[in-house]
């Protein structure tokens, strides 16, 4: 749910940009992308965003193999990377707050890495009173 939550703000996001900044005018957005890299970044975040949400239902998971959701939704890293890059091109002066989310973004990573490479180990069962040499 968390990564529909994200894609329903992404789509709010974009929207207010193309209603309120740049009234619908499809050449304004055009020409606004190709001069201003931040907003490409954003996009392109976005657009990463819309196949993980079409495919998020449990019916669009049996129709296209749980191997290949699985893969399909790797791109939720590239995505979030992306998203705090956008933010981080954004801010002109202070940029403490995107700092603080590319440093959560890169726990949430180390840890994902982390479990992925250095499973955890079962402890040794604890020796009894029992034993004796």
């Amino acid at each position: 749910m968390i990564g529909l939550f994200a894609f329903f703000y992404g789509a709010l996001h974009l929207l207010t940009y193309v209603w309120f900044d740049r009234f619908f005018n499809l050449r304004s957005i055009v020409e606004d992308v190709s001069q201003r890299r931040f907003i490409l970044v954003g996009m392109t975040a976005f657009f990463l965003m819309v196949p993980l949400a079409i495919t998020s239902t449990n019916k669009m998971v049996r129709r296209i193999g749980g191997k290949n959701w699985a893969r399909l939704h790797k791109l939720v890293y590239v995505a979030g990377i992306l998203g705090v890059v956008h933010f981080w091109m954004l801010v002109k002066s202070d940029i403490r707050l995107p700092v603080t989310f590319g440093f959560i973004l890169a726990l949430l990573l180390a840890h994902r890495i982390a479990v992925k490479y250095f499973p955890e180990r079962k402890a040794d069962p604890p020796i009894s009173a029992d034993y004796r040499d």
